[in-house]
């Protein structure tokens, strides 16, 4: 038997690959589905079973085109109701694969279909269980993100949560099970994920704050439910994409991978009013790029991000990256169901320069530049990290606007003041001046290097290190 995570980090995301005398089944695939087809190939092997553990907020499953590629089976728990064909199996059945068992269990809380797969390997033991998002490792799967679907608040949900872990896996299950969640550190399903991508039972049982033994079910639903900040706004599309399915992958690609000269390219952004997203690293991005542009560097949680801050999935989407890069900025796009891109700048951003046409950048300055304006006046500093990250520790006196929320809060900027901005790198804090910059604000400075630069600087008050809270 053979048991493959499959660990995309930028969306620290974990699917599966499970294999059996031959057979396969692929967890909570990527919309790409290419490389799964791929390694069941070189491994002499057919995908039996696409298992799906929820209907998934935070990216689009590629369940539909793997299915239609594979003739695999699409498997859902109790009470989902797909737009698609799909087997929607029994609590407590069992799937054969190969000389393995695959066992239903349905654990409901997080979402009302959420389910666990348990592995019975071909001996017939218990081997491992995967989880989705009902039980992550330091945490479990925040149950706010499906109470308009259940009808059900949040509260009602952590309930349910607590009832499906007491009932399905924390006693019935032996210690040395290995548990493999949907998601990792990093992700918005969960507040307090552990860096580690799998864990055994019997370890979860003693660190992960919500399976205490002696909790009782108020208290974990009040813990479940403290800090919760709302959900990244793509959240629901992804859902409806995940229940009624989407436009194949492999059409996306072929309509959104156009080479535009800078004249074209220029002349499309007038006539469609598209979103000029640059992915380059921020470091080069505030040196120069064309005016107007969004700022979401690749090398980054760059989907998330681009969830979260681009306006509309259906707005066009015209793209700037580093030459050889298109392809991938297109399928981690795609990832989050937004497929509007109409065109790239052929050549990069070297290409709009060679034309002659305008550019603009962002001011910025280093901790050490700033640090002498702090003993001669009041400045504004705003820190755009998370509201956890700002709460254990920050600059005195600095003004936290979270970057998730900008939309929300511009009305609290002047733009006629001059504000110095930072993160805890710069990735964000340029996200952020990048999107101020593109609706007028333009007296606003980067301060290079974000909170690590400004502590190595040593001669900045800071507040007292508290240590990290359990709040997205």
């Amino acid at each position: 038997m053979k048991i493959e995570q499959i660990y995309t980090g930028c969306l620290a995301h974990g699917a599966y690959y499970i294999e059996s005398h031959g057979e396969a089944a692929i967890i909570d695939p990527l919309r790409e589905v290419k490389p799964y087809i791929r390694k069941a190939e070189e491994n002499n092997a057919w995908i039996k079973f696409v298992l799906e553990t929820h209907f998934h907020a935070d990216f689009v499953s590629g369940h539909v085109d793997l299915a239609t590629a594979t003739g695999a089976m699409i498997v859902y728990g109790p009470t989902a109701q797909p737009s698609f064909p799909a087997y929607v199996a029994a609590d407590g059945e069992e799937l054969r694969l190969g000389g393995a068992k695959i066992r239903i269990l349905h654990t409901p809380g997080h979402t009302m279909e959420s389910t666990c797969y348990l592995l019975i390997d071909e001996e017939g033991r218990e081997t491992a269980l995967f989880t989705g998002d009902t039980l992550l490792i330091g945490d479990v799967g925040r149950p706010d993100l499906a109470q308009k679907a259940a009808g059900k608040t949040q509260y009602e949900l952590a309930g349910i949560l607590y009832d499906s872990l007491r009932s399905k896996i924390m006693f019935q299950l032996p210690g040395d099970i290995i548990i493999y969640p949907g998601h990792g550190a990093g992700s918005a399903c969960g507040k307090n994920m552990a860096k580690e991508t799998r864990d055994t039972l019997a370890h979860q049982l003693t660190t992960n704050y919500a399976l205490r033994t002696n909790m009782t079910r108020d208290a974990f639903i009040r813990e479940v439910t403290e800090g919760l900040t709302p959900p990244p706004a793509y959240f629901p599309m992804n859902v409806m994409l995940n229940k009624q399915g989407y436009e194949k992958a492999d059409d996306v690609m072929a309509r959104s991978l156009q080479p535009l000269t800078a004249q074209q390219f220029q002349a499309l952004a007038r006539e469609t009013d598209a979103v000029i997203l640059d992915t380059r690293g921020a470091e080069e991005f505030v040196e120069g790029f064309i005016p107007g542009a969004i700022n979401i560097g690749l090398d980054g949680n760059f989907a998330p991000w681009a969830g979260a801050l681009l306006p509309f999935a259906k707005q066009p989407l015209l793209i700037v990256t580093d030459p050889g890069r298109e392809q991938e900025v297109i399928v981690r796009l795609s990832r989050i169901g937004y497929d509007q891109v109409i065109g790239y700048l052929d050549g990069g951003f070297a290409a709009w320069i060679a034309g002659g046409n305008k550019t603009d950048r962002i001011p910025h300055i280093t901790a050490a530049a700033l640090q002498p304006f702090t003993l001669k006046e009041k400045i504004n500093v705003i820190d755009v990290r998370r509201r956890s990250e700002y709460s254990n520790e920050h600059v005195q006196g600095a003004v936290n606007i979270p970057l998730d929320y900008i939309n929300e809060n511009m009305h609290l900027l002047n733009k006629d003041d001059t504000y110095y901005v930072h993160c805890a790198g710069g990735y964000r804090s340029v996200i952020f001046l990048s999107i101020l910059r593109s609706r007028g604000y333009y007296n606003f400075i980067d301060v290079r290097g974000g909170l690590k630069a400004i502590k190595d600087n040593g001669r900045f008050r800071l507040t007292d290190y508290l240590r990290p809270t359990p709040i997205l």
